[in-house]
């Protein structure tokens, strides 16, 4: 996959240093596989510059999960109080959607710290915008992304750059797509996690927004019934634009007889008629970009390429 990321010239514009800073790591989800994920995640932000904090329960298990209850909401809790202005989630799997009432939503808008991750994480970063309209990030997990032996460089530019609010533009390779140039809010992330949060009060109300989404492990036909409901739920057709991120981790059998993602993908563009926009760097795969959810960005396509517009300076 080729894509561009443009970042400014702080001489240009005059702006603070872009220096990293440092970073929380919590457990909020599935139990962390192996402590030394983290460890490696640590030593692999640190070489780039960050300093990095692992909360003290990050590798508490309990049953699958990070922990109890109490100690996952601890940990959410505890990095809202403490100094490093990054708070990044150890991990992905289940566990966050019986956590939803319990969390303070607005001591963490009110902190001002930036929270990241993906998989389970979405009904995190889509609790905190439907609650109090805050932006958190869509990106990376500690383990998962950056407590391996060679994290994806490019992940770990992107993840960089959003966070010291140097990515401008992300642009990417994206053949089919449809015309498209609007601007909206930009909310989504994983699309079994999103049709959780339906009828929920976590559930954001986003009109003329930019929805993405992904998932894995999930057939198409599961993929379809999910958009199905969003489509009948009235969500789909009052979005600018749809962007679809990695679907991964899934097999075809013999009955589908040629229903596969595309087939999906023609469903959705005869059915809902809103720009659909394809192969966004995101999903459960080693590029992954850092996305704002909550905040109004730009997006246009041209040429087989697509442009997210993050940052404006005008």
């Amino acid at each position: 996959m080729t894509m561009d990321h443009h970042h400014h010239d702080c001489a240009e514009h005059g702006c603070t240093s872009h220096e990293p800073s440092s970073i929380y790591i919590i457990s909020s989800s599935s139990a962390v596989e192996n402590a030394s994920q983290l460890h490696l995640a640590q030593k692999n932000l640190s070489a780039l510059g960050w300093q990095v904090q692992i909360d003290e329960d990050a590798c508490a298990v309990s049953q699958r999960f990070a922990g109890t209850d109490q100690q996952r909401l601890d940990a959410i809790h505890r990095a809202v109080h403490q100094t490093s202005p990054i708070v990044l989630s150890s991990r992905g799997g289940y566990g966050l959607s019986r956590l939803l009432p319990a969390i303070n939503w607005q001591a963490i808008a009110e902190s001002g710290k930036r929270f990241v991750g993906h998989s389970d994480f979405t009904a995190f970063n889509l609790a905190l915008l439907a609650q109090t309209g805050a932006i958190s990030y869509a990106g990376p997990c500690a383990a998962f992304d950056f407590g391996v032996v060679e994290p994806d460089d490019l992940t770990l530019d992107l993840f960089h750059e959003a966070m010291t609010d140097q990515l401008e533009v992300l642009s990417f390779e994206s053949e089919n797509s449809d015309a498209v140039d609007a601007r909206g809010i930009l909310w989504g992330g994983n699309l079994a996690m999103l049709c959780s949060l339906l009828g929920t009060p976590y559930f954001p109300q986003i009109e003329g927004g930019i929805l993405f989404i992904e998932d894995i492990g999930e057939h198409p036909y599961r993929i379809e019934r999910y958009l199905a409901q969003l489509w009948q739920a009235g969500i789909l057709q009052k979005q600018q634009a749809i962007v679809l991120g990695q679907f991964t981790g899934y097999s075809l059998a013999e009955h589908d007889r040629g229903y596969d993602l595309q087939a999906v993908i023609s469903w959705l563009r005869a059915t809902v008629r809103v720009p659909v926009v394809l192969n966004l760097p995101y999903g459960h795969v080693p590029l992954k970009a850092t996305l704002p959810v909550g905040k109004k960005i730009g997006i246009a396509t041209e040429d087989d390429m697509a442009y997210l517009v993050i940052e404006e300076h005008h």
